[in-house]
């Protein structure tokens, strides 16, 4: 039975007190009913004896509080869930927004989720093909894995991100694969274009959309994120499948936990963010891994946008701390029309070890990820040199480094967002480079690998 109150004292922003309740409980769901009949939806925030402080998910705008009453549900935000998901694009909080029939449950899923029992994770180990070289060949993703991608505003994370869920498959054919696709506070016009892109492609098929635009109200983008999460631990845990969750823009959900902390009146912690930022980034990121004795598995790309292109700041700086690595893109290879701009040098994967070699993607590929990253930062190193003290500066073996930078950039990690290259051509245009420096440089590789893939 619901449990309804006309004692709604006042309503600042997105936040409304009760007073007088009892038994409510934290997160749960409120309906704000009007005397004209309309309700709006709010939660719980918090509760202080008899008050309950409830966020609304719309715009207070319009509310009569002296008529207006509120209704607890008594149950805290869920997600319909159902493999009829696949194909379809949802709003912040879950409705069908592609014009599609709303989804007839299976079940119904707390958008908060439960916990994975560390006891019960199982490590990740398992090769990702994104089709882009720069991440598959030097910061590979392993199945289970957290892998962000720190962009900066204006540059092509939009492409990128289509392109991997695009592109993303587990090597073995046989295996279920799927990819759900957070947009968190984005334009229109971006909605649009992956909405377009994965329809054009086909991949709008194994895909599931949630999508949060710029003007929704900002304690949706709160929910956006967790709704995404949940549909792929259906889709992980009770379907058996492999998920792919890729979540852009992760600054905007932050901007909004900053927005709603400020109207609670919070002490704000580093930049105005509230202090439990980390701890509520990483009930998101945790959710990613893989579950002894459970076939599926959720692996996470969140796209963040660096506030003034600052890795040091809050968000991207918590986000380096709780996730396996990062992908970094940079602004100068963008303007050297380098696509995508992966700067791969201070891009890690710190699981990439686990998800490579033979029997994962090919014997050679470890020592060849090595010796090109040392030869593009020797290479790099010489271009430097060449531009302070000019050509004449560089020894003859410095020239064939710096050579090899210029076309490991153009070959290797300007590709084109359409282009979908299987490891095994990555590998061979890696070792295509290597051919550019003598045979004694490569002293990275083992002897055999030289004479089966180098030739002569």
């Amino acid at each position: 039975m619901y449990k309804e109150y006309k004692t709604i004292k006042e309503v600042v922003g997105p936040i409304m007190l009760v007073e007088g309740v009892e038994g409510v409980k934290y997160n749960e769901l409120v309906d704000v009913v009007q005397k004209n009949g309309e309700i709006r939806k709010g939660k719980v925030l918090e509760i202080n004896r008899d008050k309950a402080l409830v966020q609304l998910f719309e715009s207070a705008q319009g509310l009569e509080i002296s008529t207006s009453k509120a209704r607890f549900t008594g149950r805290a935000q869920e997600l319909a869930v159902s493999e009829d998901m696949l194909g379809r694009v949802f709003d912040g909080m879950g409705n069908p927004r592609d014009g599609g029939a709303p989804i007839i449950p299976k079940k119904r899923m707390d958008i908060n989720g439960e916990p994975i029992n560390p006891a019960a994770r199982d490590y990740p180990n398992e090769f990702i093909q994104t089709g882009v070289s720069a991440i598959d060949g030097l910061n590979t993703l392993v199945r289970g894995q957290k892998l962000p991608v720190f962009s900066m505003s204006g540059l092509p994370h939009a492409e990128l991100a289509a392109q991997i869920a695009r592109q993303a498959k587990v090597l073995k054919s046989d295996e279920k694969f799927a990819v759900v696709f957070a947009a968190i506070g984005i334009t229109y016009e971006e909605a649009e274009y992956f909405v377009q892109d994965f329809k054009k492609t086909g991949a709008i098929e194994r895909t599931v959309l949630f999508t949060n635009l710029a003007n929704d109200p900002a304690i949706e983008r709160i929910s956006t994120p967790r709704m995404a999460l949940t549909c792929a631990e259906y889709l992980a845990f009770d379907l058996g499948m492999h998920v792919l969750v890729i979540m852009t823009d992760i600054t905007n959900y932050c901007e909004a936990l900053r927005e709603v902390s400020a109207a609670r009146k919070e002490v704000p912690g580093r930049r105005g963010y509230p202090g439990y930022l980390y701890t509520d980034l990483a009930g998101m990121y945790e959710r990613a891994g893989r579950i002894r004795g459970k076939e599926g598995s959720i692996t996470q790309i969140p796209i963040l946008t660096m506030p003034e292109d600052d890795k040091t700041h809050p968000i991207p700086d918590l986000t380096g701390y709780i996730t396996e690595g990062q992908i970094i893109l940079s602004r100068e290879l963008s303007k050297r029309g380098v696509t995508p701009p992966i700067d791969v040098l201070p891009s890690l994967s710190r699981l990439k070890d686990k998800g490579i070699g033979e029997g994962k993607t090919r014997e050679d590929h470890a020592d060849t990820m090595n010796q090109l990253f040392s030869a593009y930062a020797r290479g790099k190193e010489a271009k430097e040199l060449s531009a302070i003290l000019g050509d004449a500066a560089l020894t003859e073996i410095d020239k064939l480094y710096a050579k090899f930078a210029v076309e490991f950039e153009k070959q290797y990690i300007s590709q084109g967002f359409t282009t979908n290259r299987s490891i095994r051509e990555t590998l061979d245009i890696g070792w295509k480079l290597l051919k550019i420096l003598p045979k004694s440089e490569l002293k990275r590789i083992k002897e055999k690998y030289i004479e089966k893939y180098l030739g002569e």
